[in-house]
């Protein structure tokens, strides 16, 4: 259900770039629609709720977010099915856990009806810059940013909040090969690696570009103490399937509560598999890569959907896995999520808001 409306006040742009656009050839994250929604936090409350032109942010060079890193972000998808309704999938699993992270992150939580005003708002104005050819979609990016001119190590006391637009296709445009990180570590126990905080993708940056001069796509994050259990990956959580089992690590504060995780596994126990939420070592995989009875894994998240892993890296080894099985997980909830998405299924979970 949709929170009721506030005022937002709306600046149209005198332009609309839309017909600039190539939809055919989209680059992930490169082109951004007409128009952001912005609500500032003056040390009290939310206030001047707007929705502006798309461009550039005046910001103070003291800025706290350029000093001390208070930075939070979301991740969402929105569709548009044949009769032009809107799609937004899961906004609410979002939102709660946009106010967790800010919450860590020493900022101020959002109240729901900014949020899903915001949203509704900037989306229906923004409506025909959302793809509707197969695999595509428009991505939302949420985010708050701390903004007291300040140079001292204290939370700020004032804040913005936008929500920004990108036409997109799919993130990984075949499957992925990812390396075990067994040096680097993305999160600690205790640290602020569930919240959805800038910082920790900054850290895995380095990391990252090393596994690329290597040939893959994305580390899978081990633990930072004994580098020993599998936590998750760059851009999404990880599942296996061994021995007929779905297996996934389980949430702790170093891992982040991903909403396409949580659907997977919905699924996946709706569906009859075996689920096992638990502490997922390395040798166990290794050992199922080895012997065959890894049958499959794969990545979700918001940004890569469903990424089907077609190799393993550990140490100096790579394990190819078998990507034509036939009806693998991933694909049933690949091709199940795409259809929920576009509107052609019954909504039986309640997981999309239709504007």
């Amino acid at each position: 259900m949709i929170t009721q409306d506030i005022n937002i006040m709306v600046q149209q742009t005198p332009q609309s770039r839309l017909p600039e656009i190539d939809f055919d050839n989209l680059v992930f994250g490169h082109v951004f629609t007409d128009h952001m929604f912005v609500a500032d936090f003056n040390g009290e409350e939310w206030t001047d709720m707007r929705i502006v032109p798309y461009g550039p942010l005046t910001m103070q060079p003291a800025a706290a977010v350029l000093h001390y890193g208070q930075a939070i972000f979301e991740g969402m998808k929105a569709f548009k099915n044949t009769e032009g309704e809107i799609f937004v999938f899961r906004p609410t699993a979002n939102f709660n856990r946009l106010n967790k992270s800010a919450v860590r992150m020493c900022m101020p939580e959002l109240p729901k009806e900014i949020f899903m005003s915001g949203l509704k708002q900037l989306l229906t104005l923004d409506k025909g810059w959302i793809p509707t050819s197969s695999g595509s979609s428009l991505y939302v990016r949420p985010f708050m940013i701390a903004t007291d001119s300040y140079l001292g190590v204290k939370a700020s006391s004032t804040y913005k909040f936008m929500i920004i637009c990108s036409p997109v296709t799919t993130y990984y445009k075949e499957p992925v090969r990812v390396k075990i990180e067994l040096e680097y570590v993305r999160a600690a126990i205790g640290g602020v690696g569930f919240a959805k905080a800038a910082g920790n993708y900054a850290s895995a940056l380095y990391p990252a570009a090393l596994g690329r001069e290597k040939g893959f796509h994305q580390m899978v994050w081990t633990d930072a103490k004994e580098h020993k259990y599998i936590e998750e990956s760059g851009t999404m959580n990880v599942m296996f399937m061994i021995n007929n089992t779905l297996i996934t690590p389980k949430l702790s504060t170093s891992i982040l509560d991903g909403v396409t995780r949580n659907s997977v596994l919905k699924l996946a126990r709706d569906w009859g598999y075996t689920v096992e939420e638990r502490a997922v070592t390395v040798d166990e995989v290794v050992a199922a890569a080895k012997d065959g009875t890894l049958s499959e894994a794969f990545g979700t998240g918001t940004a890569a959907n469903i990424a089907r892993i077609a190799a393993i890296g550990y140490k100096d080894e790579v394990f190819d896995l078998n990507l034509t099985i036939d009806n693998s997980l991933a694909e049933k909830v690949d091709h199940y999520l795409g259809e929920l998405k576009s509107g052609k299924i019954t909504d039986a979970h309640k997981w999309i808001l239709k504007f």
